[in-house]
């Protein structure tokens, strides 16, 4: 008798400790979405970049999946912010240019009356995340909108450095972001920043979590921890694409991050739980001083060529993704949102439009994604660069054809990536019916998603006064230091 209540009792246990391990195997992943801003495609050593050091983010790639054909929503900040958060391309939003956004005077075209913010109506990623469980924290930069529209208000439990602010004042404390009021002198905000997410990792791990750690890095102002910056300058060489030491030990700030992100989750054994995802917000800035180089890629940040659109982007799934597998398939920043949605087992507002496509089936390498094209709409000017302003404008990739349309006279550019990744012949006149196809559809997904357009404006033309004013911007450039 008592032999077989002993036998119940250590069944009674395995079976106990049995449910308990698939509890723990039903539970979601975690998910930690580090976002760098103003990231070049080739600025990562796994991309390309021979100057710039990054073994930790190298790693990451060699473990889990590299997409070469990433794409963000918009050529600036705010819109591909917003895009990665609900799923929803700006244009639908009505957030199309980074915030507050800047108008020259005597421009041709009266650009639309947007939205310089993220509507607490829209349902972001965190409030998606909460039917499956999750606890979310923002830590770092947000400009999506004034305080009523921080993370803290939409969705996240944590909020950390994330404001209004579109760059940090400076990346040594103080900072001057209004809400880091506490820090010790000379600390180093990509340093910060990951701190502060190393202890919300700690303190959630009992739980699924998702991190969004948005770094200010590598945007302007170029400033680096000195003794970094100077294991580079002995290492430059005339010619070179990538040759700026100070902005090479921003890069190595965010990858020393990634690095520290990886081993507390190792130390904390939820590596194998945890989803990773490392990505930019748009294309690198070149600018007067060359602080970075897209080559092979045409043009920088604020352009729709694709040295404004196309970034590094890394999946690292352990258990899932293949290590050291690579994707040519053209993704999206709109996919981010339907994609851990469904890596979480959460459930989205089925009323809620997302224009984005669960990368699942290309992580799980049992698939393609069932897309017409992607689409961009920019219905601003932008002066990041010094010599060719970006007018309003929109594009579409489909397939290997690419379409740029220019608003302010509807001339187009045709390219074929597959062939003319730089961008360097337009094939508009040479393929006719193609240049026409691609246009129809750019217009109709702009009807389809009620994307607002610039207006004519010919009384306001006046190029002697966008000459000067551009002008004086670049000369408080230099006096401050550089692009912002």
């Amino acid at each position: 008798m008592a032999e077989s209540v002993t036998r119940r009792s250590v069944l009674t246990s395995l079976l106990g400790a049995a449910a308990g391990l698939a509890a723990q195997r039903r539970r979601p992943p975690n998910i930690v979405f580090v976002l760098a801003d103003d990231l070049g495609w080739t600025d990562l050593g796994c991309f390309g970049s021979r100057f710039y050091q990054t073994p930790n983010i190298d790693k990451l790639a060699q473990q889990g999946m590299r997409f070469t054909n990433a794409y963000v929503a918009c050529p600036v900040c705010s819109p591909t912010r917003a895009s990665i958060l609900t799923g929803k391309y700006p244009a639908r939003l009505h957030l199309t240019d980074w915030i507050p956004g800047r108008t020259p005077p005597g421009v041709a075209m009266r650009v639309p009356d947007w939205t310089p913010y993220l509507p607490l109506g829209e349902v972001t990623m965190p409030e998606a995340l909460k039917s499956a469980g999750y606890v979310s924290a923002s830590i770092g930069k947000w400009h999506l909108g004034e305080e009523e529209h921080f993370p803290e208000n939409q969705g996240f439990a944590v909020n950390f450095g994330g404001c209004q602010l579109g760059a940090t004042p400076s990346y040594f404390y103080p900072y001057k972001i209004p809400n880091i009021r506490v820090g010790k002198p000379g600390e180093y905000l990509t340093d910060r920043l990951t701190e502060e997410a190393l202890s919300f990792i700690e303190g959630s791990r009992s739980r699924p979590f998702f991190l969004y750690l948005a770094h200010y890095a590598v945007h302007t102002p170029i400033e680096s921890k000195p003794e970094m910056a100077a294991r580079y300058r002995p290492r430059v060489r005339p010619g070179q694409s990538h040759s700026h030491p100070e902005y090479a030990a921003m890069i190595e700030s965010v990858d020393e991050s990634v690095g520290r992100l990886m081993r507390k989750l190792a130390e904390l054994r939820i590596a194998s739980d945890t989803v990773v995802i490392f990505t930019s917000d748009n294309g690198g800035v070149v600018g007067r001083r060359h602080i970075t180089s897209n080559e092979p890629l045409r043009e920088e940040k604020a352009t729709l060529y694709e040295g404004g659109i196309r970034v590094p982007l890394i999946v690292h799934w352990p258990g899932v993704v293949k290590p050291g597998s690579v994707s040519d398939t053209p993704v999206t920043s709109v996919d981010f949102f339907p994609t851990i949605v469904e890596i979480a087992g959460a459930t989205a507002p089925a009323t809620d439009a997302v224009d984005g496509l669960s990368l699942v089936p290309l992580l799980r390498q049992r698939g393609g994604l069932p897309r017409h094209a992607i689409y961009w709409h920019y219905p601003h000017y932008n002066f990041h660069q010094p010599l060719i302003p970006t007018p309003p404008c929109g594009a579409i990739r489909k397939g290997d054809f690419k379409l740029i349309e220019f608003y302010e006279d509807g001339f187009v550019e045709l390219y074929n990536l597959r062939e003319d990744i730089g961008e360097r012949r337009n094939l508009a006149r040479t393929l006719p019916d193609r240049a026409a196809e691609l246009r129809r559809d750019l217009d109709a997904w702009r009807k389809a998603v009620g994307a607002q357009m610039p207006i004519p404006a010919p009384e306001n033309y006046d190029p002697a006064k966008t000459e000067q004013w551009m002008r004086d911007r670049f000369q408080r450039q230099s006096e401050r230091g550089g692009e912002r």
